[in-house]
């Protein structure tokens, strides 16, 4: 039997992990290359169509359309965290680093994130995607902890680049600016790496690999089947049957080497090696079941519920309906993609503490099928209710205040009896526009604070100004001052009869939200908007909780229940109409007509109020104030009890 030889058909694709003394990283290889296994998960990704369709597949979904954060109380640390996600390293926003960490995630079961600190180190300025193949781990140390990476562009060739060490993530040790964090899924003994979810696929990558070489090269070559050879000049030793094997197999076996052809040289007729063609029955068949084989056992490998998917095919007539489609990606979704997105989102959550932005985050997920219909089409056929959900949009809660543009808010008969429609009619203004007074500013109040004097801020810098002018020209050789005195053109009412202007609010809808038509608003969100169609102007001190105003609309229990706990009253200036509410404050800006004091501009005192309230810092957070309740983090439902008591979809 030492006449027959058979030839090992097995390859070793597990990676393989070993520590050598010459060098001070982990060697994380293969048996035939030991230190480039990340390299040879690339070389199978470019070389297996099913496969890189597969992981390409699975990248995308795990990252989704977009990555948010949650609503929060904590208005400092969202916006703070809204910013950074818009702007994570001066190229890219969060989502589009995410999807780099996505794709490296899937195909090396690892990803590896660049954290820069700031100057002092108190904080992440920027975050940057390393590929997970240049990074190699350092020896653990004493404690068993690895606390250093290197980095290079080409493992393959070290000496033309050199890897660098960088330290590994600790916030307890920031001395080092730049730092890699580098994580990933559990994998079974191996403490420094971590490998891909499809490792036992491997070799079915690489099958799928070797046949389209196969067959390219049989293309190029012409075709040829396999053969018998056989010897007729006696039988040689064992060396020299070893070394015919290794000569004929290096010349003739492998992928490439389809489609060569065989020359001999013999001295007669009767020594002419015999080759004999082994003709392949079925084979077209075969391959097919190979192609098949190979299909079914990478979508076992990657846990694939459905081919469709990932973009194959599939005959078997399972997930190729939208609802079996939609069905096959939840139980993906939940089975395979959640877990590497909370693996993400846990790290980014860990990154995100370190800057006192840790609220919560969540991935915008798509379905594959969609509707293809129009929206014309869908309100023949739907309700409002089946067209949101079809959109993906949260359901119109009873509580949800919407109007459209046409919406009459004094078509409503309200009780004349009623405390806010008393507090309204003895309360606020209505200013002559055409008298005394002119509108010179009129707009949202931005980030303006709750307990910023706004009105009185404009008047001291305007006063301020006028003495300045008032200064230079007594102080200059022959001035001649009126003798109206420094109060000239001032108002001369009796109540501010100081000043030059006047701030009041008004309580109208947010323009930049979209409505709903047919809808009515609440009581309290009517008879305030019926007033503003009147004129109706307040002061803040008429709004806001404030001592030295006791009767302000805060105080009157003017929208009954949505305080905390539902209690009556609550700042109605910072909550107006309460949960779901789409309106808001806007300011209006008035100077007065009576005379035009020399040196003063309203561009300039306007354009110095506006510097003066971004710059105030108010004692407590009151930042809710310029926006509608609706677009707050909680949609603007006080108590946080009255989210679900008022169906709100973001309970």
């Amino acid at each position: 039997m030492d006449k027959i030889l058979n030839v090992a058909l097995e390859t070793q694709t597990a990676p393989r992990i070993r520590e050598t003394a010459a060098k001070d990283w982990v060697l994380f290889g293969t048996e035939d290359n030991e230190n480039l296994y990340p390299q040879f998960l690339v070389d199978l990704y470019y070389n297996s169509s099913t496969h890189a369709s597969i992981i390409n597949s699975t990248a995308e979904m795990i990252a989704g359309q977009d990555i948010e954060c949650e609503e929060h109380d904590n208005l400092d640390a969202y916006v703070k965290l809204k910013k950074f996600m818009a702007n994570v390293n001066g190229k890219e926003t969060l989502h589009e680093l995410v999807k780099k960490l996505a794709f490296d995630f899937k195909l090396y079961g690892a990803y590896a994130i660049n954290v820069i600190y700031s100057l002092d180190r108190t904080e992440i300025v920027e975050l940057h995607h390393v590929p997970a193949e240049r990074i190699r781990s350092a020896k653990a140390n004493a404690m068993g902890v690895v606390d250093t990476y290197y980095v290079s562009a080409n493992w393959a060739d070290t000496r033309k680049n050199e890897p660098q060490p960088v330290p590994a993530f600790n916030t307890n040790n920031r001395t080092s600016p730049s730092q890699i964090l580098y994580t990933g899924r559990y994998s079974p003994e191996m403490d420094a790496y971590f490998s891909p979810d499809y490792v036992s696929g491997c070799n079915w990558a690489l099958i799928d690999q070797h046949i389209a070489e196969f067959h390219l090269n049989n293309i190029q070559n012409g075709f040829a089947g396999s053969y018998f050879i056989s010897f007729a000049n006696g039988v040689p030793s064992q060396e020299e049957r070893f070394a015919i094997e290794s000569s004929l197999k290096s010349k003739f076996t492998g992928t490439n080497a389809a489609g060569r052809f065989v020359l001999t040289f013999s001295e007669s007729k009767d020594r002419i090696p015999e080759i004999t063609p082994i003709a392949m029955t079925n084979a077209d068949k075969q391959y097919l079941a190979l192609g098949e084989l190979i299909q079914q056992n990478l979508l076992v490998s990657h846990r694939v519920t459905s081919p469709v998917l990932c973009g194959i095919r599939s005959d078997t007539g399972l997930g190729n309906n939208s609802e079996e489609l939609n069905s096959a990606f939840e139980v993906y979704l939940n089975t395979v993609i959640a877990g590497y997105q909370k693996n993400i989102l846990t790290t980014l959550k860990k990154l995100f503490a370190v800057n006192d932005m840790d609220i919560p985050l969540y991935f915008v997920q798509a379905k594959p099928i969609t509707t293809t219909f129009n929206i014309d089409d869908m309100r023949s056929v739907m309700t409002q209710a089946e067209i949101r959900e079809q959109l993906g949009l949260a359901d119109l809660s009873e509580t949800e205040e919407v109007a459209d543009s046409e919406y009459d808010y004094n078509s409503h008969n309200l009780s004349s009896q009623s405390k806010l429609e008393h507090w309204i009619e003895n309360n606020g203004e209505v200013m002559d526009e055409s008298g005394d007074w002119e509108v010179i500013d009129d707009r949202d109040m931005e980030d303006e604070d709750g307990a910023f004097d706004y009105e009185k801020e404009l008047n001291t810098i305007a006063n301020n100004i006028i003495k300045k002018t008032e200064l230079v020209r007594t102080s200059a050789p022959g001035s001649n001052v009126d003798s109206r005195g420094s109060q000239d053109g001032q108002s001369k009412q009796t109540e501010n009869s100081d000043a030059l202007y006047r701030v009041r609010y008004y309580y109208t809808r947010d323009k930049s939200l979209k409505y709903k038509a047919g809808s009515k608003s609440r009581l309290f969100c009517r008879a305030m908007m019926a007033a503003s169609d009147r004129g109706k102007v307040y002061k803040k001190d008429e709004l806001a909780p404030n001592k030295n105003f006791a009767n302000n609309l805060s105080s009157i229990s003017a929208n009954k229940g949505w305080g905390p706990g539902g209690t009556n009253n609550y700042d109605i200036f910072k909550w107006k109409g309460g949960g779901n509410c789409f309106h808001r404050f806007y300011r209006r800006i008035y100077k007065t007509r009576i005379g035009d004091p020399i040196g003063l501009k309203d561009a300039e005192v306007l354009s110095t109020g506006q510097a003066r309230s971004q710059g105030f810092k108010p004692p407590t957070n009151a930042q809710q104030v310029p926006v509608a309740p609706k677009v707050m983090p909680g949609a603007g439902f006080v108590d946080p009890a009255l989210r679900k008591k008022f169906n709100d979809p973001n309970a």
